[in-house]
């Protein structure tokens, strides 16, 4: 698997049933494709929030980053 996208081969060359986008503003958005052999791809896309923090020296031009904090 590569950072640019991923595989779904369990899903390839089926086909769909139903294709159906649920908006739901509290878990995120879901993607459901209902198949024709019985099974379903869901996806669920949601927005969460990001904490960072870090350790800088600011001065003239851009502050340099001394030590990044990870919250993950």
């Amino acid at each position: 698997m590569t950072d640019d996208f991923v595989e779904c081969p369990e899903v390839s060359g089926k086909t769909i049933q139903s294709l159906r986008i649920y908006n739901d503003t509290g878990d995120g958005t879901e993607l459901l494709i209902d198949l024709t052999d019985g099974t379903s791809f869901s996806f669920n896309l949601a927005v969460k929030p990001v904490a960072e923090a870090a350790v800088i020296r600011s001065g003239i031009g851009e502050p340099e980053v001394l030590h990044r904090y990870n919250f993950e």
